[in-house]
């Protein structure tokens, strides 16, 4: 009898792509009508450069946070170093309901404050002037927004593992880190000189959390433990996580690009057994991640795997994983060609973000692209690195059957919404695209690499990045960023052959779309740059077989 999750099982292909269609359908409503829905207030103050935080720069977060397992709350503060851009006196900090401010400190004076929404307004007895380095600390408390369904849904999870021990997370990507912890939630001001992390909880439990672990106070008087961590780099809010239960850890060094990197594992007991086989996939990606883009961004604060009850999640330096210790996705290939059950996905990918998301991060949550097309594209280039080109060709254009064309993969800027959940599989396929646009690897490499180091630990904006990308290509590629990150039609190629003439047109295409793409005629390969106006070529010899390239986004048409 086979296993449920064998992909040669007729019965679970049509299950599980019954299954996709259908979360595809929900997913493709849920999308058109948030994008139509008008921008409130509270996504204006959000996911915007609001005056009240124009004003002034982060520099520095010191968060110290205690969990309570059994009343389920939380209470802490975090010291916000900041520092004058243009004169202020009105602060914005954002932290979410139900959680609530108890206290604002600044320079050992109490300051006045009052809430809208997930808003806080904090006001200074008198204007900070330009220039001066400020703290500020704010004291809060409060029952956490629970997550439903992580990684999707943000908040903690307060879950158990299989041996009934206390087992706690946290997941805030797209809803924000203001789900759990006071700061300034936008993606465009990251701290510079990074973020202490000091988490509190019972003696028996450890709690894991970013960068490296600078120590350990044990309270014997309460029977509570704090965990002191430290990241010395720039981080993104939503990177920002913590991780409890009854942890083992085990390290090791790898020599990498820049020099040796500290890596360690931490995992429930019992699991090591199978942790210690599965993450040799580590070093393995390390290896082929520095081979596409470089350095890996974060040798000062480590690599960590730490294992949790979801799926997993791209925490900077703290990559979480929960992916059953097996290849595949949780069961599956995404790619729907057998290539994917070769490596774990879960290690794989979201240790991917610590280059595209972590080292290079969106200024606006629209461009969540920029995170999630580049770490999708990474996939099929770990492939390519350990079998071969053609099967990272194979891996990601079979993935293109996860794509909805529901809505444009940009979202709605200024309001935190992002775009279409299309950013990752047609992000990738735009990407693989361009590079046969480009059509010199060793060009498309020392591009993905100069994104990186020119990049290196800022945010961005999709303009910088496809501005970077056509100016190193020496190519002009602003209308197929157009045509595949702003609508939402696959270009038809529509083509006609009569006798040694082939016609040829782009349908479903923007103006002034001319994207050229390779095809063989007759066994013998060329060039062309259709556009939305027939054109015509000869072939001597005849243009009977015509086969368009397959690495290209695009549907082809023959006209009859």
């Amino acid at each position: 009898m086979k296993e449920i999750f064998d992909p040669t099982n007729r019965n679970f292909r049509e299950c599980f792509l019954s299954f996709v269609c259908l979360v595809l359908i929900i997913s493709a409503v849920v999308q058109v009508t948030a994008q139509a829905k008008p921008v409130s207030r509270q996504e204006t103050l959000r996911g915007s450069i609001t005056p009240e935080r124009e004003w002034w720069d982060v520099l520095h977060y010191d968060l110290s946070v205690q969990f309570l397992p059994d009343t389920r709350t939380i209470k802490g503060s975090n010291v916000i170093t900041f520092k004058a851009l243009k004169p202020g006196s009105k602060m914005q900090i954002d932290l979410q309901t139900p959680l609530v401010i108890t206290r604002v400190v600044s320079g050992g004076e109490v300051l006045a404050f009052e809430r809208e929404g997930n808003v806080y307004w904090i006001t200074f007895s008198r204007e900070v002037k330009p220039g001066i380095e400020s703290k500020v600390e704010i004291s809060y408390e409060g029952r956490p927004t629970a997550s439903t369904n992580p990684p999707w849904s943000g908040g903690v999870t307060w879950g158990r593992d299989d041996l009934g021990d206390h087992y706690i997370t946290t997941t805030c990507q797209g809803i924000g880190a203001s789900i759990w912890w006071p700061n300034k939630d936008i993606g465009y001001d990251e701290p510079d000189r990074g973020m202490k992390i000091n988490i509190t909880v019972p003696d028996d439990l450890v709690a894991v959390s970013n960068g490296r672990l600078k120590g350990v106070d044990h309270d014997v008087k309460s029977k509570t433990k704090t965990f002191h961590w430290q990241v010395v780099n720039p981080i993104n809010n939503y990177g920002v996580n913590a991780n409890i239960g009854k942890y083992v850890t085990w390290a090791e060094k790898y020599q990498g690009v820049g020099g040796p990197l500290d890596v360690s594992y931490w995992v429930l007991a019992h699991q090591k057994a199978a942790a210690v086989k599965q993450f040799k996939e580590v070093p393995r990606m390390l290896k082929a991640f520095e081979y596409w883009f470089g350095r890996y961004p974060w040798y000062e604060d480590g690599y960590k795997l730490v294992s949790v009850s979801y799926a997993g999640m791209e925490h900077q330096s703290s990559v979480t994983y929960g992916n059953w210790f097996r290849n595949g996705y949780r069961g599956r290939d995404v790619s729907f060609t057998g290539i994917g059950y070769k490596f774990d996905f879960i290690i794989v990918h979201e240790s991917g973000h610590e280059w595209f998301g972590n080292n290079i991060s969106m200024k606006d949550a629209a461009d969540m692209w920029v995170h999630e097309g580049f770490t999708n594209y990474s996939e099929n280039l770990f492939v390519e690195y350990y079998w071969g080109k053609k099967s990272g060709e194979d891996y990601v254009i079979g993935s293109r059957r996860n794509i909805r064309n529901d809505s444009p993969i940009i979202g709605t800027y200024g309001a935190n919404r992002e775009g279409s959940g299309d950013m990752y599989y047609k992000g990738g396929n735009l990407l693989h695209t361009i590079r046969q646009i480009v059509g010199d690897d060793a060009k498309w490499r020392v591009i993905l690499q100069g994104l990186n180091k020119d990049f290196w630990h800022k945010t961005v904006t999709t303009e910088q990045i496809e501005s970077y990308i056509s100016q190193r290509a020496g190519l002009d590629l602003s209308k197929v960023f157009d045509q595949y990150l702003r609508g939402t039609k696959i270009p038809l190629l529509q083509y006609k052959a009569e006798g040694d003439k082939l016609s040829f047109k782009y349908d479903r295409v923007i103006k002034g779309f001319a994207m050229p793409i390779r095809i063989t005629v007759n066994g013998r390969e060329s060039v062309i740059i259709p556009t939305d106006a027939m054109q015509t070529m000869s072939f001597p010899g005849g243009a009977a077989a015509v086969e368009v390239n397959r690495n290209y986004l695009v549907d082809v048409e023959e006209i009859k």
